[in-house]
């Protein structure tokens, strides 16, 4: 993290910010917050009564992401733009990592039995599989982990 973000206001939790608390919890005027809409797809606050716009907790912090794309790390718009491509495509790809992960838990799951695996040690990966507690723990952890994944 760098030294301008640590100086920017802890983001209060709240389901919507308006376009001058945006501007003011990331350090950025609104007209630049408009003009930042129109280049990136991402970022798209929602429009009220008369073109009002509010902004939820991760086009916020999208918002900072930008910011310290543009302004921290010297990237052009166009540059920026790509980088953040990049950016949800990993993040799109660490989550279908996570299902493929959690349809094996299942799988194995469903399709095994004590007889399947042989082994007397009860840390081994046959410990786990056969214990059904621990295999539901691990499965909630797993979807706790995809959930943590799939934030923006």
């Amino acid at each position: 993290m760098n030294t301008m973000e640590t100086s920017l206001p802890v983001i209060p939790s709240k389901r919507y910010f308006t376009i001058g608390e945006v501007s003011e919890l990331c350090g950025v005027k609104p007209h630049v917050l408009r003009y930042w809409e129109q280049e990136f797809t991402q970022l798209r606050p929602m429009k009220r009564r008369g073109n009002r716009r509010y902004y939820q907790h991760h086009e916020v912090l999208l918002v900072r992401r930008i910011r310290d794309l543009l302004y921290d790390q010297g990237f052009t718009i166009s540059g920026a733009r790509n980088k953040l491509q990049e950016i949800v495509q990993l993040e799109r790809d660490k989550k279908r990592a996570g299902e493929v992960l959690l349809v094996g838990v299942e799988d194995l799951e469903d399709n095994l039995s004590i007889g399947d695996i042989a082994s007397d040690e009860p840390w081994s990966l046959a410990g786990v599989l056969t214990d059904k507690p621990r295999l539901q723990a691990l499965r909630r952890e797993l979807y706790e982990i995809r959930e943590l994944l799939s934030e923006p």
